[in-house]
């Protein structure tokens, strides 16, 4: 990074910043730095130690090019870290800073996109008894082939469904966590760490008897027995090629290359497909374009048929790995579960975001919205 003056780095420092955060943090850390010093560089401005006036006008930038009120924090909280890091001044305590994120957050407001939920029946009232309808997680589990790819996208969606689990935390799933429960027929999951919990607590969720199904079929499959469950899917496709009657050995003309082989014939060969399983694990950036491939796999299919073109363009958008989360989170409000319940379930550590998913639906059901049914 661009440094006005002499920095000593305390190397000691550094590497204890490293054992004590996740390699994720330490993604995001890195691009946060690297943007903010490249955007010095092309202002002619100081990243090290950057100024407060460089910090909001950095910000205000950054606004402007489309970043959220929630980004802009993020950028903030690197940028301080790295002074704390490497024993700067830290610009961002400043007044200036303060009131100027301030007035960004107050012209852009502070509301955060939410993932489109992904509900086991849809959006229904009673999830026991209602019928599915619109997109719904029953929908995409019935369309999956039987085939590799189909057995482990449909374990994977029953396993992020039932969990909750967020794309890190769900690829890194690996057979041993996978432990009896009372219930022979369900399954446990131990989760050694998740983003709520850095020290390694660990926690427990429930697999259902269809996930179990779910999972065992594409384990065997795959010949899998040990490490990640999730794992890459290579496919190879081969076009089908049609018979080759053999020449005749005075038909090969001096003007082309002389081989034997000219002569033999060649069966017709059908169209085939080879798949490979890899070692390793499914990357976490991996799992939301897999969730929207089912969702067209399964539309192309007929299986969502409540849904037309333009409404799949419009969900399709909204889906990503943490849609599973939310679809789950609102089911459990809708079933009537607490919100400590929901906590529980989830792992979440502060209400907040419980009550951000459950907001719509929460308007929907309550005082109001039950009075409204009723008065038609």
């Amino acid at each position: 990074m661009r440094a006005g003056e002499r920095i000593v780095v305390n190397e000691a420092l550094i590497a204890a910043y490293q054992a004590a955060s996740s390699p994720h943090s330490i993604r995001a850390l890195k691009s946060d730095l690297q943007a903010f010093d490249l955007w010095c560089r092309r202002h002619n401005r100081i990243a090290l130690p950057a100024t407060p006036e460089t910090m909001a006008d950095y910000l205000d930038s950054r606004a402007e090019k489309g970043s959220k009120p929630a980004s802009l924090g993020r950028y903030k909280a690197s940028i301080a870290k790295i002074h704390l890091l490497l024993d700067l001044k830290d610009p961002t305590p400043a007044s200036l800073v303060k009131l100027r994120l301030q007035a960004i957050r107050r012209r852009l407001g502070t509301s955060q996109k939410q993932a489109r939920p992904l509900r086991f029946k849809g959006a229904v009232r009673n999830v026991e008894c209602d019928e599915p309808r619109g997109l719904n997680v029953r929908a995409l589990l019935e369309s999956c082939g039987e085939d590799l790819p189909g057995l482990r996208d449909r374990a994977l969606l029953s396993t992020g469904y039932d969990t909750g689990l967020r794309a890190s935390e769900l690829v890194a799933v690996e057979v041993g966590h996978i432990i009896e429960a009372i219930d022979p027929e369900a399954r446990l999951l131990s989760i050694a760490r998740s983003k709520g919990d850095q020290e390694g607590e660990g926690a427990t969720a429930y697999l259902s008897p269809r996930t179990v199904r779910a999972i065992a079929a594409w384990l065997e499959a795959a010949g899998i027995e040990a490490g990640p469950v999730f794992c890459r899917v290579n496919v190879r496709r081969y076009k089908a090629r049609a018979a080759v009657r053999g020449r005749r050995i005075d038909s090969i003309s001096g003007r082309e290359a002389w081989d034997l082989r000219k002569t033999l014939s060649k069966p017709a060969v059908p169209a085939r497909v080879e798949y490979d399983v890899g070692e390793g694990a499914l990357h976490p950036s991996s799992v939301g374009p897999i969730y929207r491939s089912m969702i067209q796999r399964a539309f192309d299919a007929g299986a969502l048929a409540d849904l037309t073109t333009d409404d799949l363009t419009r969900l399709l958008k909204g889906i990503s790995a943490h849609s599973t989360r939310v679809g789950l989170n609102q089911d459990l409000f809708t079933s009537g579960e607490d919100l400590a319940g929901i906590m529980d379930a989830l792992r979440w550590k502060s209400p907040r975001m419980p009550l951000a998913y459950n907001r719509n639906l929460a308007a929907e059901q309550g005082a109001a919205g039950r009075l409204m049914a009723k008065i038609g």
